[in-house]
């Protein structure tokens, strides 16, 4: 007869220990080992039973190409690659209500108008889905909905003879295994639950999409290898005070990664937003000091945005670093550089940066719009108007030059802005060629220097910082 064992097993990487103890000797996580009590069965070898032979098959056979399903929705199907892959497996995750049930129940309505379509939620009643299909406008799509949690349920239903095209699992984290002893959230149930579904979704050509819930520090709850199991894995990104989101992509097998689709939230859904970079704009104010546009790239897509700095003199011995929406460790390296290489004088100031919008920005590119918008309000003298900037700086002040300079320029210029301020173009493989300005007026430079002498034209940093 089969014994019970107690094992502790971490929530955050999925290590096992026979004791518990306050820390996860795997990945040194405080207080993340759950007890879970798994049947000890007898050791089985494999001396005695031989496995089947696995057939080899040559790398430029042929293989039948199934199309994408298109959702017609530009900005998820922007993400997706182009649509999505008959038998594959997306994992959308994202802050509580930050729009994922809504997101999807859109993407499925739009679906089944050429698909079966199915929504399994494992957290709402079928009223509340059918309340927010009524909001949506969408409750006359031919959606099947059901409330369910037992993955051995459901891998039933997908294996019949009307199992849908189009499955949505909302969400991974409440659907359980009857075969394993423990809580639906724990790593062996998402691990166990994600499996199983997912080797039926690839049997059967099924498009499976699992929502996801996210930890306090932004990652995906549960074992990390769930995001190595399934192809393509998306964060739904925004502010709760912005009505801006952000469908961005991590990790995609059938196309690009990095790749973004911007929506607004409204009264009756998410919308898309096919110019992001006049709406992030929108507000923007000139000739403001402490404010420049940034020419940036997310993917494939360039994207305006606007960069907010404030210097002010600090009541407290140890100035204050605040930054939303851009690495806080690359605005101490920007403040350094400028303090060592330039002379500018920021160690007694506090220093406040913002991007605008909402947007979180990752690229090194933004240095130097940061550096001009800090140079800005600490003179008081606004960025020069109609100009955007990119640009990234190392730690000797010299201004590296960043990919996709072209795109970056011509998004600016359909926009109106009629200078740029960047570095020298890159002459290697990256940019083989100079890129065409079209409109805009280049003022390339080279060291940081030369951006601080477009400043002390009109006030004299040094004063001004002794002053503060």
């Amino acid at each position: 007869m089969a014994k019970s064992q107690a094992r502790y097993v971490c929530q955050e990487c999925g290590g096992v220990q026979p004791k518990w103890s306050g820390k996860c000797d795997a990945c040194g996580a405080w207080n993340s080992l759950i007890e879970e009590v798994v049947e000890k069965a007898a050791p089985k070898g494999l001396g005695g039973a031989k496995g089947r032979k696995i057939d080899f098959v040559s790398l430029s056979g042929s293989s039948k190409k199934s199309p994408r399903r298109v959702t017609n929705i530009a900005e998820f199907d922007r993400v997706a690659g182009g649509g999505l892959v008959p038998g594959s497996v997306v994992l959308i995750g994202g802050d509580p209500g930050i729009g994922k049930s809504t997101l999807l129940l859109q993407v499925t309505a739009k679906l089944s108008e050429n698909s079966r379509c199915a929504y399994v939620s494992g957290e709402e009643a079928l009223d509340q889905v059918r309340m927010r299909a009524q909001r949506l406008g969408v409750a006359e799509a031919p959606v099947q909905l059901a409330a369910a949690t037992s993955v051995r349920d459901i891998v039933t239903t997908m294996d019949g003879e009307d199992a849908p095209d189009v499955l949505v699992i909302d969400s991974i984290q409440t659907m359980y295994v009857d075969a394993i002893d423990s809580a639906p959230g724990t790593v062996s149930q998402v691990r166990a639950s994600a499996q199983e579904l997912i080797r039926v979704a690839k049997r059967r050509g099924i498009v499976l999409l699992l929502v996801g819930h996210v930890t306090k520090e932004g990652t995906i709850a549960g074992p990390r290898v769930l995001e190595h199991m399934v192809d393509t894995v998306l964060y739904f990104e925004g502010e709760r005070g912005h009505q801006f989101r952000i469908l961005r992509g991590v990790k995609n097998r059938f196309g690009p990664t990095d790749e973004i689709g911007v929506f607004e939230m409204t009264e009756i859904g998410l919308a898309e937003v096919t110019n992001p970079s006049a709406l992030f704009l929108g507000d923007r104010q000139d000739n403001v000091s402490g404010a420049c546009v940034f020419a940036g790239m997310e993917g494939t897509r360039p994207l305006l945005v606007e960069i907010q700095a404030l210097v002010a003199p600090s009541p407290y011995g140890t100035p204050r670093r605040a930054v939303i929406g851009w690495d806080s460790g690359r605005l101490a390296m920007v403040t350094a550089v400028l303090e060592a290489r330039c002379g500018v004088a920021l160690a007694g100031s506090d220093v406040f940066l913002n991007v605008a919008g909402g947007l979180k920005v990752s690229e090194p590119a933004a240095d130097l719009a940061v550096a001009a918008a800090l140079l800005s309000s600490l003179t008081g003298t606004p960025v020069p108007s109609n100009s955007v900037v990119f640009g990234e700086i190392g730690l000797s002040a010299e201004i590296r030059a960043v990919s996709h300079a072209e795109a970056r320029l011509k998004e600016a210029a359909k926009l109106g802005f009629e200078r740029a301020i960047m570095p020298e173009p890159r002459r290697s493989s990256g940019d083989k060629k100079a890129p065409r300005n079209g409109s805009l007026a280049l003022a390339t430079i080279k060291h940081l220097h030369d951006l601080v002498a477009m400043f002390q034209d009109e006030t004299n940093i040094g004063r001004k910082a002794g002053e503060a």
